[in-house]
């Protein structure tokens, strides 16, 4: 049996304080009767959640535990505050989903699920390379790469107006599997190039330069950053701000600032959805969410969409990536049912069936779990997200903004935008010593 309700931090709190005065539930294995309270990600198509409720009411019902999933959604932190408040009261839900830096804010109280990792690797294949960073603390893993939400934030561009400008996108990058010699051309320089005949024909590139809330465009940033070989702390916790790589990316970048969009500073990340749907932009970095709505509300624009990957740089191509994970909390009276329950839904089986009915939203952060239908019948058009995942022919890395740093800097560096912010003063015709100068003295900061 199992039970779901959408769930606000307010109510996480309450039945955190309620849990802890459960009794210890007496566990065999997970197919012995016992309870199980989860919380997933309220997820962006209602589809989603539906999909994963009949998924986990399948598995109960196996295995004869008794399951309350709850909802919780990304809004206003609210799923990355409930965790961190469960983490500290020590009780409330057995498995718990986070995103991205949240694991590392909760790693001392979650149960080691190296065993899941392991066998989940050897049936699909080696995690992404951002996964691995954010998901795994000397000496194993800590939670599991979860495919629901995860998702690449690369170019969603409007075919009409670059075929027009002389770039046929679908050429470029077709809804097929092998090389893409065309693709070699698809560089930051051509970015810019054709940012500037955007501006001039009133059709601009949506990419913003906002604070905190504007988490798209810190994707953005640090994927040009990484494209260039540009970094601001090294993994030691040195700063390297006065390298030929960083001095490099800031030329560029002062020149490509001056085609962003006049509201850019004050971007979140809805703006450049709507600026997309409206049919005022003729690109934008986003996974198929703006896509989805405008299939819903502007059916023209979404027909004339098409994802590809990540300009290339100097030091090669680099797709933004933003990771769900599940874990299970060490204070988890339901242990073996929890890691038992994430291995049951990251099987293909079930991977597969939440991936097509999110057409193709999620994606499945293993490498053996990228050959499904679904990329290749969304539509319209017909494979319009089929270059979404990161196929092996596009030869690009995953990107997570700061990661060449040490996880308790990085995050600190992402959380405060420093790339984002590096951008609008260059905007504001600072110079590069500068920008330089202030990115120091707030690095400095992050490592004292």
């Amino acid at each position: 049996m199992t039970t779901t309700t959408k769930m606000s931090r307010r109510k996480a709190l309450k039945l955190a304080t309620a849990a802890s005065a459960l009794p210890l539930v007496h566990i065999r294995t997970a197919g012995a009767a016992g309870k199980l309270a989860v919380a997933f990600w309220d997820h962006w198509v209602p589809a989603g959640n539906d999909i994963m409720q009949k998924q986990v009411n399948t598995w109960a019902a196996a295995n004869k535990v008794e399951v309350t999933a709850d909802f919780v959604t990304g809004n206003g932190n609210k799923l990355m505050m409930t965790g961190v408040a469960e983490a500290q009261a020590k009780t409330g839900h057995d498995m718990y989903t986070f995103f991205n830096w949240d694991v590392h804010n909760s790693w001392e109280s979650l149960l080691p699920v190296d065993d899941v990792m392991g066998r989940l690797i050897a049936k699909n294949g080696a995690p992404s390379g951002t996964a691995e960073y954010l998901a795994k603390k000397n000496p194993g893993w800590i939670a599991v790469p979860s495919s629901s939400g995860t998702q690449n934030k690369t170019p969603c561009a409007r075919i009409s107006w670059f075929n027009k400008n002389g770039l046929d996108l679908q050429a470029m990058y077709p809804a097929k599997p092998g090389h893409v010699d065309a693709q070699d051309g698809w560089t930051w320089d051509a970015l810019l190039k054709y940012a500037e005949l955007a501006q001039k024909d009133g059709m601009t590139f949506a990419l913003g330069m906002g604070g905190s809330t504007n988490s798209d465009a810190t994707d953005t940033h640090g994927a040009m950053f990484h494209a260039f070989g540009a970094t601001l702390i090294d993994i030691k916790g040195n700063l390297q701000l006065q390298s030929d790589e960083m001095r490099q990316v800031l030329e560029f970048a002062q020149r490509l600032v001056k085609f962003y969009p006049p509201d850019a500073v004050s971007y979140d990340d809805a703006s450049n959805n709507r600026a997309l749907i409206s049919g005022k932009s003729a690109l934008i970095f986003n996974p198929p969410s703006a896509w989805a709505v405008a299939k819903r509300d502007s059916p023209a624009v979404a027909a004339d969409c098409w994802t590809i990957p990540s300009p290339s740089g100097p030091k090669g191509r680099f797709n933004p990536t933003a990771t769900f994970f599940w874990g299970v909390w060490k204070f988890s009276k339901n242990q073996s049912a929890g890691k038992e329950l994430i291995e049951y839904l990251m099987q293909p089986e079930q991977v597969e069936p939440r991936c097509t009915t999110t057409e193709g939203y999620d994606i499945p952060p293993y490498a053996g779990l990228l050959d499904f239908k679904c990329w290749e019948t969304v539509a319209p058009p017909p494979g319009t997200v089929y270059n979404y995942p990161q196929r092996p022919w596009h030869n690009a890395k995953p990107s997570l903004t700061a990661s060449e740093a040490p996880p308790d800097i990085a995050v600190q560096i992402y959380n405060r935008a420093i790339h984002n912010q590096m951008m609008a003063r260059l905007r504001e015709s600072q110079t590069i010593p500068q920008v330089l100068a202030w990115a120091k003295d707030e690095l400095e900061g992050f490592t004292r």
